[in-house]
């Protein structure tokens, strides 16, 4: 849950010990933050983050081409959580089909606030053919750069397993702290209440995708043109989110896309 990370404090587990969660930092909903997250992880200069002012179709013209992604920032309110419950359960009585493809990546957040780091994940790990940074397949792994050796260690895992081991990645803890401290806007405590959320929407295998880390799995919206990931995230998912927020005028989305610098 929340739009961001909390900082984590890992100790050894016993038989005996349950420790909870760690909790990071939250991580602000800025493309300048979340370029050099990226580029620090391994996504190529080709790609940037790029903020998205609006969803009308002006506005939307005003993103760059080839949108890749976007990721949301939401308010929690009581109707979203109401939806989202009924959601699950019409997924689980069979009453909303929800077939995904097994070529979608897909992670569980376990991690207190880190879902603005979940959503960037979600988003490069669901296009990480084409947004990575170019590598020799045959590099020793310590030479690959971190989103590559991310999903080369967590592929086989179920998405639960794949919250686990960020729990217990201090090399993403430290890239996450270090983007914290880069933003704009004042640092809350850790025990600060968010109500605020990130998800990722990308497009696998010609299907739109919702990716939360708090459902219990990706979510599908239906078939989509290439090229129409931007224009169908706004009319499907978002403004249904929209619709939820209580009045609340605390959104913010970034869109993956072509780097506009490049042009």
């Amino acid at each position: 849950r929340g739009n961001h990370p909390r900082r984590q404090n890992f100790t050894t587990k016993t038989k005996m010990s349950h420790k909870p969660p760690p909790k990071w930092l939250p991580l602000e909903s800025n493309p300048s933050v979340l370029n050099d997250f990226s580029y620090a992880l391994g996504l190529s200069t080709a790609y940037a983050w790029s903020d998205i002012f609006g969803f009308d179709d002006e506005l939307l013209a005003m993103v760059p081409p080839n949108c890749r992604a976007v990721v949301l920032l939401f308010p929690i309110t009581d109707k979203s959580e109401r939806f989202q419950k009924e959601e699950r359960e019409d997924i689980e009585n069979g009453k909303r089909a929800n077939e995904v493809s097994s070529n979608v990546y897909y992670m569980k957040q376990t991690v207190g606030n880190a879902c603005g780091t979940i959503g960037v994940f979600h988003a490069i790990m669901n296009n990480r053919e084409d947004v990575l940074t170019n590598q020799n397949e045959e590099d020793e792994e310590e030479n690959k750069n971190y989103f590559r050796r991310f999903f080369e260690k967590t592929k086989d895992m179920t998405p639960d397993e794949r919250a686990k081991f960020v729990e217990t990645d201090t090399d993403l803890e430290s890239y996450h702290a270090t983007a914290v401290n880069a933003g704009d806007t004042e640092v809350p405590s850790l025990d600060a209440k968010i109500d605020l959320h990130f998800i990722a929407l990308v497009e696998r295998d010609g299907r739109l995708y919702e990716l939360d880390g708090r459902k219990q799995s990706a979510i599908d919206h239906g078939e989509i043109e290439r090229g129409d990931l931007l224009k169908q995230s706004v009319e499907r998912v978002i403004k249904g989110f929209m619709e939820r927020a209580d009045g609340s005028i605390h959104f913010g989305a970034c869109a993956l896309a072509e780097n506009s610098e490049l042009f």
